[in-house]
Order: C-alpha cells, then sequence, then structure tokens
C-alpha cells in the first residue's frame, strides 16, 4: 500500500498498527482453540464407551451428551469468531510494509506469503463454516435421537483441516518473524530502538 496513505492514520504505533496489539493474531489462536476442543470433545464423545471408566476412576460425572453439547458451541463459537479474525486479518495486511529483499524458510517473498496466507485465510474460513453446517446437520437432523451424534467422516475431515490450519499458522508465523509483519520488537529493532527502554 502507499506509504503516503498509510502516514495519513494517525499515531501508527511500533508495530505499524493504529493500536498497540495486533488483533488477528489473538483472534487467531481463538479460532484455532475453539475448533481443535470442538473436534476433540467430539472424538471424546464417539470414543466415549471405550473411556467411560476413566471417567468414572477420576470421579467425574460425565454423560455422552455433555461431550457432544461441548464439541458443537465450540465449533459454531469457531465459526462466529473466524469472520472477525479474517476480517482483521485483512485490514492488518493492508497496513503491512514488510522489506522485499527477504525470503521466507519456503523461499516465498512477503507479497507472495502474504497472497498464500489471505487466500487460506478465506478458504479455511469457508471449511470451518461447512464443518459447522454439517454438525448442526449431524445434531439436528441426521443423528438427532442417535445415542452417537457425529460420524466418523465428520471427525476425519476435522483433523484433516486441523492439519491444513497448522500449514496455513507456519505462513502466518513466518510473516510475523521473518518479515516482522506487525512485530512490534522486530520493528523497533529495525529502527535502531533499545528494546529494554522502550517496551518498559
Amino acid at each position: 500500500m502507499n506509504s503516503e496513505l498509510i502516514n495519513q492514520l494517525s499515531d501508527l504505533g511500533a508495530n505499524g498498527l493504529p493500536y498497540s496489539i495486533p488483533i488477528h493474531p489473538n483472534l487467531v489462536h481463538l479460532t484455532l482453540g475453539l475448533f481443535i476442543i470442538g473436534i476433540t470433545f467430539d472424538i471424546a464423545g464417539v470414543l466415549f464407551p471405550f473411556q467411560k471408566w476413566v471417567f468414572k476412576f477420576l470421579a467425574i460425572s460425565v454423560e455422552r451428551a455433555n461431550l457432544f453439547d461441548v464439541g458443537w458451541y465450540n465449533m459454531l463459537a469457531s465459526t462466529v469468531i473466524t469472520f472477525f479474525t479474517v476480517a482483521a486479518g485483512f485490514y492488518e495486511m493492508l497496513l503491512a510494509t514488510p522489506p522485499a529483499d527477504v525470503k521466507s524458510a519456503w523461499g516465498l517473498q512477503a507479497m507472495e506469503t502474504m497472497l498464500w496466507h489471505g487466500v487460506g485465510g478465506v478458504f479455511l474460513l469457508a471449511l470451518i463454516l461447512v464443518m459447522t453446517i454439517w454438525r448442526g446437520w449431524q445434531r439436528f437432523i441426521s443423528n438427532q435421537d442417535a445415542d452417537k451424534q457425529v460420524h466418523w467422516s465428520y471427525l476425519l475431515t476435522g483433523v484433516a483441516v486441523m492439519f491444513i490450519m497448522y500449514v496455513h499458522g507456519t505462513l502466518g508465523a513466518q510473516m510475523a518473524a521473518e518479515f516482522g509483519i506487525h512485530n512490534t520488537a522486530d520493528k523497533l529493532l529495525r529502527l535502531g530502538e533499545d528494546l529494554n527502554t522502550v517496551l518498559k
């Protein structure tokens, strides 16, 4: 983006954003946590007959339906928060001014990394949305009265989506670590500032 236009924003901080802490990385961890917990609890619900003795041994009163409730509500929350995650990511990416002469560990330059990360974010949002619709269909229509609320195909797809999240997250980590995008400490070091005095 044109640096003159960026300079029109009032008081960009050391991280290159008009606020002190980047929003996107924090929302990313909510998306990941909610999705992973949702799939994990659904797996626990499917395997409940095999691990029921563990809960009994630990004196934890758990019903199979409760595990599926946690899976459903976490998946639903993951979908909602991911819309904000992607929106914040695109906003913060528009304000990014990475160095042009650096390549990532994967051999990509900053713009290529940002494009792949942006497209991947929209793709992951679509996958999470489809997974939530599929999960809701199983909960309220196809398996409404069944003891086991989800199918193995859903769980295996969820694990595959987690792998895609891992690859996608690596691109995001490269943007911060290798290109210094919205990384406050990196920006201060490039400006020759002393971190011990500035970040107190």
